[in-house]
């Protein structure tokens, strides 16, 4: 636990903690957002992990070429990590949620009622997820598709989703992305600059 002064939501077990997500589909800068917000956040004096896209650690095809069994690998790589860094960290910051993990999985297979009570529940324990927009195709990096139809997809398929379980997310603005950080702080209610020390507090 840090000395900050911030003042975070108390969870179910009556600690100081705050999980936010990333969400979106590949190739809109979920990954460099995680960082710049969590470089924010320690400039706060908090203790931060980031749970990194585990998709990318996946043992079996992702992509176009994804299976369920590839899906639900994933889904719940997501939710044991996050629980992990969870348990020894104030603020979790991660790069995709369980939400855009399954939308991935309902555009290969379809919708598949037996997870989508875990998927809602695991959402609900997000204190926000902020949704990154489209702005342009993705570059090749290696491992995500770049396919601008397939990327398309997986942003419409999100936006359903959201929808159809009425989760809430916060929007950023496409047309503000050097913005994106500081939108998310003043969304989660948190200072844009760390508290300026005074060094003459303690002189007579």
């Amino acid at each position: 636990m840090s000395a900050s002064s911030v003042l975070l939501p108390v969870d179910a077990l009556g600690r100081h903690r705050l999980k936010v997500a990333f969400v979106g589909t590949h190739g809109v800068g979920k990954t460099t957002l995680c960082f710049d917000l969590a470089a924010q956040l320690k400039r706060l004096d908090l203790g931060v992990d980031l749970v990194k896209e585990v998709a990318r650690r996946c043992p079996l095809p992702i992509n176009e070429d994804t299976t369920l069994d590839a899906q639900a690998w994933i889904l719940h790589t997501q939710i044991a990590e996050e629980i992990e860094a969870s348990s020894q960290y104030e603020v979790v910051v991660c790069d995709r949620s369980v939400l855009d993990n399954y939308a991935y999985l309902v555009a290969r297979s379809g919708r598949q009622p037996e997870l989508e009570p875990l998927v809602l529940q695991w959402v609900r324990g997000y204190h926000a997820l902020f949704k990154v927009p489209v702005t342009g195709a993705p570059a090749f990096d290696g491992k995500r598709a770049v396919s601008p139809s397939f990327q398309q997809q997986i942003d419409e398929t999100i936006d359903e989703l959201v929808r159809d379980l009425g989760v809430t997310v916060h929007h950023l603005d496409p047309h503000d992305r050097s913005g994106w950080t500081v939108a998310a702080l003043q969304h989660l209610g948190l200072p844009t600059q760390p508290p300026q020390i005074d060094l003459f507090a303690n002189r007579e």
